[in-house]
């Protein structure tokens, strides 16, 4: 029976809990604060972040890991008995991860190794990598388990609100006087996955407006199918994400145990603290 192991980056958001429990190996986006690098994970995660954010009030850096770090990986992977290896990055739009997993495909071209790029992000593709996990599991083939994945991509939808555009004004992601702007009138934008980056869908005013409409938009897209797999997404913002899902249970169905995941500075801090939102997958 073939042993696929599955491999992702840090920027799927998967708990480290979890991931280990799956047999799922994460390689860590790297966070770097002036001349210090952590690991995403292991090392960092957004309330450490964001409280050193804060406290130095400026945005640190991130990059994604070497080529030589997904060799490594790759290579312990067959020496603990792997067939083959299938390895689903964060969207190449957002981050060269993708360009490096396949730097180290190069190295290594007599290994059974595929590198997907997920055009994806957060949950939006840890929903693609649990469930290559649960297939490679089950004994599923290589090629069983990238047709299942692909499935599951078409069926996950993501949308967020921002609390606040202080971060993107940081990053120079917006000018600082828009940022201002935005803060006196409390605009809040609401973000969705597209064309594989996390982007701005349209804006309203204030926080409950704001989730009232995530919650429309996913209701819309759910479309009255069952919702198979859901979970809680949130910056540093866990109080808002469970009066989130309250209101959210109110308009749709979806199992008890969902889970509440940061996003993970690989991303966060990008988007900033105080991000909530939901990824879900719908059924057939």
């Amino acid at each position: 029976m073939p042993k696929v192991v599955i491999i992702t980056d840090t920027d799927s958001s998967i708990p480290l809990s979890l991931s280990r429990s799956l047999g799922i190996v994460q390689v860590p986006i790297v966070v770097t604060f002036g001349m210090e690098s952590f690991s995403v994970g292991e090392e960092m995660n957004d309330a450490q972040a964001f409280a050193r954010i804060d406290r130095q009030g400026k945005l640190p850096t991130t990059a994604a890991p070497a080529p030589g770090k997904f060799a490594e990986v790759f290579e312990q992977s067959f020496l603990q008995g792997a067939d083959s290896v299938i390895c689903f990055c964060v969207s190449a739009e957002v981050s060269a991860t993708y360009s490096a997993a396949m730097t180290a495909k190069e190295l290594t071209p007599h290994r059974d190794i595929t590198v997907i790029d997920t055009q994806s992000l957060s949950m939006g593709f840890g929903y693609m990598v649990l469930e290559a996990a649960e297939a490679a599991r089950s004994g599923a083939s290589k090629e069983e388990i990238i047709f299942r994945v692909q499935d599951v991509h078409d069926r996950t939808h993501l949308f967020a609100a921002l609390s606040t555009l202080k971060y993107l004004a940081m990053s120079g992601r917006v000018g600082h006087l828009a940022a201002g702007l935005a803060s006196v009138l409390s605009v809040k934008p609401i973000l969705t996955i597209r064309n594989g980056k996390l982007d701005l869908l349209e804006r309203v005013r204030t926080q409950s407006k704001a989730f009232s409409r995530v919650i429309e938009l996913a209701s819309g897209a759910a479309n009255g199918k069952k919702i198979e797999h859901l979970c809680l997404l949130h910056v540093n913002a866990l109080d808002s994400a469970q009066q989130f899902e309250a209101q959210l249970r109110q308009s749709l169905v979806f199992p008890p145990d969902s889970l509440y995941i940061e996003l993970n500075p690989g991303l966060s801090i990008h988007s900033g603290a105080g991000l909530v939102g939901v990824c879900f997958v719908v059924d057939h």
